[in-house]
């Protein structure tokens, strides 16, 4: 072979190379540009999504590329080696843009295609306690995580949090102010260091598929494998109906109270008259009403007084 002829053909050897690394840059890049705008949290779930999108579109490609070529060459179509590969680059963008779209979409419905394959949140460690609005407003969580008597991350869903802002957004002045007290108390709960909260912005496809906050949240709390605390009483004895773990906060209160037996002394201050005649009204540190007889004359003062009897409401 000639020398010119040689050189020429490394030439055209050094192009296709230049051009099949600058084509796989832009392509690298296009690829880190999409992963990014489809990921800005990073969640490890979306990660998956974004991997099996990839893969599965350049399974696409390598059954389409042979299609494109044969079709090509069947139509003697008028193309050069070059514009067929640029074709397969074009085609193998559009097919891994699309399926990665795709399944970024609709991740949480995957098991529909392809059977025990789905993208669920998996939790580590503790089960999430999963808080409602009531429990929320409430604010005695706070208190109870600090108390270290629940070692569990608090999760509170997105929709929670809207319902939370339309309560607080709420004609209604009580409703409003019971809103805002809640917005306060969950800013409060994450600037604190002592306390781990996340807002989950996760969609499930079966939490989204149901109406009404409360399904969404036994929905919400079935998927994470979690616990939902609330104050709700209807919605803690529908929650375990349907199987689903729940901390009454109230219930938890109430187990909390001291148990006073009939003979033993405390102190306790008269705060108003009772309904009956000559009674007084007190309330211990955790808010146990007290009656004590004979004390309607004695508001103000703190006496000592014997318990004869209790009554657990």
């Amino acid at each position: 072979m000639p020398k010119d002829d040689k050189g020429e053909a490394d030439n055209d050897i050094y192009r296709a190379n230049l051009r099949a690394i600058i084509c796989a840059s832009v392509g690298m890049g296009l690829f880190i540009l999409l992963l990014d705008i489809l990921t800005p949290k990073r969640k490890f779930s979306a990660l998956a999504g974004v991997f099996f999108g990839l893969l599965v579109g350049l399974l696409l490609l390598w059954v389409l590329a042979p299609v494109v070529e044969m079709m090509i060459r069947t139509f003697s179509v008028n193309v050069t080696e070059a514009g067929i590969m640029a074709i397969k680059w074009v085609l193998g963008i559009c097919t891994c843009y699309l399926t990665i779209s795709i399944v970024m979409r609709t991740k949480d419905d995957v098991r529909f295609v392809i059977p025990y394959v789905e993208f669920a949140k998996q939790t580590k460690g503790a089960r999430p306690l999963i808080l409602d609005t009531s429990a929320i407003i409430d604010g005695r969580i706070v208190d109870l995580c600090h108390s270290k008597l629940f070692d569990a991350p608090l999760v509170v869903p997105r929709f929670v949090l809207n319902e939370l802002q339309l309560v607080a957004d709420s004609a209604d002045k009580l409703k409003r102010n019971r809103g805002r007290r809640g917005l306060d108390i969950l800013n409060k709960m994450q600037s604190d260091s002592v306390i781990d909260v996340e807002i989950d912005d996760t969609m499930l496809a079966e939490v989204e598929e149901v109406r009404g906050v409360d399904q969404k949240l036994l929905m919400f709390s079935k998927a994470c494998n979690g616990r939902l605390a609330t104050t709700d009483y209807n919605l803690s004895k529908v929650a375990q109906v349907r199987e689903v773990d729940v901390v009454n906060i109230n219930d938890l209160a109430n187990s909390l109270k001291v148990v006073a037996l009939p003979g033993e002394t405390m102190e306790v201050k008269i705060i108003k008259p009772g309904e009956e005649a000559e009674q007084g009204i007190g309330y211990l540190d955790d808010g146990t009403m007290i009656v004590v007889e004979g004390a309607r004359n004695k508001i103000g003062r703190t006496l000592l007084i014997s318990i004869t009897s209790s009554l657990q409401t």
